[in-house]
């Protein structure tokens, strides 16, 4: 099984900003521990600050991997683009957010990507990424 989790602008910052929200560790770290975790797949992990690159990495495994878990930062509320890039592939997207998005400011409750998604994970801090593998490896065994 091969899957990529996707993570879109400012997410290279974890475990440097907004600590109070996003928690101290890094996503590289974190991106070990899953790797550890889940052996047995082929997990990989992009990430870029341009909504271009995102589609096209969409693009570039959407007919051809098992899985993509997306976290689009602010994309989420804002890219049309994303969307449509989800609609047009294969693959299954779960869009994740690593805080709740419904306790925040009332704008990051609009998703503009939700709807091509299998489904949203929000508010579990890192593990919402680990939930969302989780998602995707029992979705695909009920197919």
């Amino acid at each position: 099984m091969n899957f990529l989790i996707i993570n879109g602008p400012n997410l290279n910052l974890l475990g440097v900003r907004e600590k109070s929200i996003y928690g101290e560790l890094s996503f590289e770290s974190y991106f070990k521990d899953l790797k550890a975790q889940y052996h047995n797949i082929n997990l990989e992990y992009y990430q870029s600050n341009i909504e271009g690159e995102l589609i096209n990495e969409i693009h570039r495994v959407g007919f051809k991997y098992d899985g993509i878990v997306l976290n689009a930062g602010a994309y989420t509320h804002t890219s049309i683009a994303l969307a449509d890039a989800i609609a047009a592939v294969n693959t299954p997207v779960i869009e994740v957010h690593i805080s709740n998005v419904h306790k925040r400011e009332s704008f990051r409750s609009k998703t503009m990507i939700g709807k091509d998604c299998l489904g949203t994970i929000a508010g579990f801090g890192l593990n919402s990424y680990r939930l969302a593998i989780e998602a995707l490896l029992f979705g695909l065994d009920e197919r």
